[in-house]
């Protein structure tokens, strides 16, 4: 297999699909965003690194069984610049620089603002009906420093607040930990001094506590001065314990509880259970393996996923841990409406073959612990839960992802209901959309 998931798409496009497989529902009305790198290349160079292409947004609305669609590059000074040679997370420039933030991670829609998110610097904001790209946003001065504003904001349901982190360097390694409420204010709620610089992707929210999982992962700071990219320089150092911060939301002491070594990527959901803290989560064994498959991507899309879906329970006096899954998983998804309190259902984009690409979509029900599986194509993406209603039950509503066709070097989007993982329709396009990390969906309509 070739995967020409990985080839670039240069074309930005406007369109009414007109190719689809089965029916749309009718009452499925919104538009679901997705962001991923558009191209791993600068010039005629080649980037090794599956997180250092320049973003793309694309767009799928929803109405009255119609789909449209349409695609930007974000507009950011490294993607105007179009420099030969750049730095980025796992892109040496062969000498000490920041990587250049390609806003190409994931997307937040937050008090009426569409962003961009990268983790290592400022989000990106973008018109939601053109997906012009307005700049960077500061929330009116409330992020200062470095900007660093995670790629994974998490969403209280029940005050309407976002949260989210960023990485602290100076003057001692840190987190700074934040708060936005409904207008869009930005408030930090605490800043917590660490033990060394960890890598930090993504944290869980409980209706008490922000959950962070702290691998052992550190970089060598003399690699990275001498010219060496962040991704590069990381070691995973098994011999350390996997940590647990927990960071109190109203303030109050934060609280590390330590753990058998293993690497965490993606939260799918916390919450507290009397005295517990719960918080699901994509773990590997072996951070090395994973960190090889990130800088040498093309080579290595063939390979097997050695990681589980993992349930770990943080008590009072020790952390007990539950693996969930037997199947390779990634990008873990669930109903947001439950946030921060206990869920039923967890999606994720997985693996039906014994290796190669995700081609499935995974549902795992945690009351009858089983997991069932839907083969969707060569390369299944994130499945997004869209309630069909407001009020319907957490099980009620459809799946969306991105999957990709190798024989016909095209993608499109899959809507299955989320009770059976029944595929309903797959809107085709005529063209693929590059591997793509997150997305999200809003019941608002763009106006264009």
């Amino acid at each position: 297999m070739t995967y020409g998931v990985f080839e670039p798409l240069l074309e930005e496009r406007s369109y009414d699909v007109t190719e689809i497989d089965g029916t749309v529902p009718l009452d499925l009305r919104g538009a679901l965003y997705r962001n991923g790198p558009g191209k791993w290349q600068v010039g005629t160079t080649l980037l090794d690194c599956l997180f250092d292409g320049d973003g793309m947004v694309s767009r799928f609305a929803f109405d009255q069984g119609r789909v449209s669609f349409r695609n930007r590059y974000l507009d950011t000074p490294q993607y105007r610049a179009k420099r030969r040679w750049r730095a980025g997370v796992g892109t040496s420039a062969g000498f000490p620089m920041p990587p250049a933030n390609t806003a190409n991670t994931s997307l937040s829609f937050h008090s009426g603002d569409l962003l961009a998110l990268w983790e290592g610097g400022r989000p990106t904001r973008v018109d939601p009906d053109t997906l012009d790209t307005y700049g960077l946003h500061g929330f009116e001065g409330g992020l200062k420093g470095l900007g660093m504003w995670s790629a994974h904001p998490r969403f209280d349901p029940a005050t309407g607040e976002m949260f989210n982190f960023g990485l602290r360097f100076a003057p001692t390694p840190g987190v700074h930990c934040y708060r936005v409420d409904r207008s869009g204010k930005l408030t930090r709620a605490a800043s917590v001094r660490l033990k060394g610089i960890p890598w930090i992707h993504d944290f869980g929210l409980t209706e008490r506590h922000m959950v962070f999982v702290l691998g052992p992962a550190t970089p060598d700071v003399g690699r990275i001065l001498r010219g060496d990219s962040a991704l590069s320089a990381l070691h995973y150092r098994p011999e350390n314990p996997l940590r647990f911060l927990l960071v109190p939301r109203d303030g109050g002491p934060a609280r590390i509880v330590e753990h058998d070594a293993a690497m965490a990527t993606h939260i799918t959901n916390a919450y507290e259970d009397g005295t517990d803290t719960v918080v699901e989560v994509v773990a590997y064994p072996d951070f090395t393996l994973l960190k090889e498959d990130i800088l040498n991507f093309r080579d290595r899309a063939h390979q097997a996923r050695p990681n589980s879906l993992t349930r770990y329970r943080i008590t009072p006096s020790r952390v007990v841990e539950e693996r969930l899954s037997e199947h390779a998983c990634e990008l873990p998804q669930f109903d947001q409406r439950a946030s921060t309190r206990r869920h039923r259902y967890s999606y994720l984009s997985g693996s039906h073959a014994a290796s190669g690409l995700f081609d499935a979509v995974l549902k795992v029900d945690h009351d009858t612990e089983e997991v069932t599986s839907r083969p969707l194509g060569d390369c299944v993406g994130e499945p997004v839960f869209v309630p069909r209603a407001p009020d319907s039950a957490e099980d009620d509503g459809w799946l969306l992802s991105v999957v990709y066709q190798e024989a016909g070097h095209r993608s499109g989007l899959a809507v299955l209901d989320a009770r059976d993982l029944g595929l309903l329709a797959t809107a085709w396009l005529p063209h693929h959309i590059p591997f793509g990390f997150h997305g999200l969906f809003t019941g608002r309509l763009p106006r264009t």
